[in-house]
This record gives C-alpha cells, sequence and structure tokens, in this order.
C-alpha cells in the first residue's frame, strides 16, 4: 500500500524558512571561505573550518526545518537521534574536505572542480543520511533518475558556490552568491524529496524514536547562534564586509604621514615654484 504523501503541510512556511537558513549558513560560510584567502597562513584554518562550520550546520537545518512540513497521512513520523545528528557530523566533514581543498588550492581548475564535488556529494549524503533516521510504518522508495538530478545539483551548486568564494571580491557579491546557493541547496532538497515513495507495512504503529517537535527545540538554536556569530564577525572585522587583506602599506594607512623626499643637502626641497623653507605663499616679484 502507498502511503500518501504531503512535503508542504505548512505551506509556504517551511520552505521560506528552510531557504533562509540554506542562505544564512552559506552566506557566513562564503564570506570566511574568502576571508581565510585573504589573512596570513597561519589563520587560514581557522577561517575554512568556521565557513564548513557555517555551511554544514546551515544545510543540515535547512533540511530539517523543510522536513518539519513534510507527513505521510497513514503513519506518524519519527526521527532516530543519532542517525540524524550523524547526518551534520557528514554534512560538515565533508564540506570541510572539500572547503580546504579550495582553500589552499585555489577556486579554479581541478581544486575547484574536486573541492566543489566533495562539497556538493557531502550537501547530497547528509540530505540522504538524515532521511534514513526516519522511523514510519513503511518503507522508503526512491526514483534513481530523480536521486541523481538531486546529486548533480547539489554539485553543481557546490562548485559555483565555491568559486564565488574564490573572487576576492566585497560584501554584496558573497550576498549574491549565497542567495543563488540557497536556491539549489533547496531545490536540491526537494528534487530530493520528490524521488520519494513511501510502501506502507499494514496497521501497525511506527517505530520509537524522536517526534519532529522534539527536534524543533535544538534546530532553533542553530538560526540564533548564525546570527549573533555573523553580527559579532563583522562588527569585530571590518574587512569581511570590505573583501580587504589584513595589511595595507605603512604610507597608504590613514593618519600615518609620508615620509618627506630629503635631498643630498639635507634639506625638503620646494613642493612647487616659489615655496621656500616652509613657506607656502607665491613667491613676491623681485622689482627691477
Amino acid at each position: 500500500m502507498q502511503g500518501t504523501v504531503d512535503g508542504f503541510s505548512y505551506g509556504l512556511v517551511t520552505p521560506l524558512v528552510a531557504y533562509l537558513m540554506a542562505f544564512l549558513g552559506g552566506a557566513l560560510g562564503l564570506r570566511c571561505t574568502t576571508r581565510s584567502m585573504l589573512v596570513a597562513r597561519s589563520w587560514r584554518a581557522g577561517w575554512l573550518a568556521l565557513g564548513s562550520a557555517a555551511i554544514g550546520s546551515g544545510i543540515w537545518t535547512m533540511h530539517f526545518i523543510a522536513m518539519m512540513g513534510f507527513s505521510v497521512k497513514e503513519t506518524p513520523i519519527h526521527y532516530d537521534q543519532a542517525t540524524t545528528f550523524a547526518s551534520l557530523g557528514v554534512a560538515i566533514l565533508m564540506v570541510g574536505v572539500g572547503i580546504f581543498i579550495v582553500g589552499y588550492r585555489g577556486a579554479s581548475g581541478a581544486a575547484l572542480f574536486t573541492g566543489g564535488t566533495i562539497t556538493g556529494l557531502g550537501v547530497a549524503s547528509m540530505h540522504y543520511l538524515g532521511m534514513a533516521g526516519m522511523r514510519l510504518n513503511g518503507k522508503l522508495e526512491y526514483n534513481t533518475l530523480t536521486v541523481s538530478a538531486s546529486v548533480v545539483i547539489a554539485v553543481v551548486a557546490a562548485i559555483a558556490a565555491l568559486w564565488a568564494a574564490g573572487q576576492v571580491r566585497g560584501f554584496m557579491w558573497s550576498v549574491g552568491a549565497s542567495l543563488v546557493m540557497g536556491l539549489a541547496v533547496s531545490g536540491m532538497h526537494y528534487t530530493g524529496m520528490a524521488a520519494l515513495s513511501v510502501h506502507l507495512h499494514g496497521s501497525a504503529g511506527a517505530p520509537a524514536g524522536d517526534s519532529p517537535a522534539a527536534l524543533l527545540a535544538p534546530l532553533m538554536i542553530g538560526p540564533l547562534v548564525f546570527l549573533c556569530l555573523a553580527g559579532v564577525v563583522v562588527l569585530f572585522d571590518p574587512m569581511m564586509v570590505m573583501g580587504k587583506p589584513d595589511w595595507t602599506p605603512t604610507e597608504n594607512r590613514p593618519g600615518v604621514p609620508a615620509h618627506p623626499t630629503v635631498t643630498h643637502t639635507g634639506r625638503r626641497p620646494a613642493s612647487r615654484p616659489g615655496e621656500r623653507h616652509g613657506h607656502r605663499g607665491p613667491r613676491t616679484p623681485q622689482r627691477w
């Protein structure tokens, strides 16, 4: 018996909030990746690790917020906590591998393709491992072609996002890339859900596990942490916004005067005709 699947039990609320979480995690993660390319090598690993955690947590939060709107009419749904949080670890680990490759090898050529592919596979692995943690009175079945399409979307989106992160530009560039990344991650999720069908096992109840409501509280912590972290990073590191390197030549720094040119006589030459030893006015014409 086939179950009646509904992926939008709360209308557009869950897709919109899920997209917001994907965008927020992507924005912070991509900005951290960009920032890693502007700092000394000793600081690079820290920024890349922060970016990996942000993107991985963002897509994981997006997935389970979207799943709040998923229901099967004939059976209640629960989640295995260990498998659910294992999917978070997989997301952060695989996204981290891809980001570190791009962070140290550059966002071009083979490094971009390899890093983007691993990152995209991490997104897809998180999705399907999270689905494996679902407990209901039935069996999940997938359409192979649609699943393949969802994986391709994830990989292409990851490659495009990491390429954008490698373009060391201003904050608005990263915002635009994050909007596209959030859309692609959400598209991958709902493409994967379109591949799903549920084959019910008679009239028995669902196996034990946590209800969607039990998962809601820890999921809500993530967005608050992201918002606070993003605010703190931007507040205390304004170069995150401007996309400029940590160092500026001394002569170009505000408030630091340039060293005057000194002649072989030890005196500073006049800066314009008629200027003599600090006198900046025009020379008085000599009367003949």
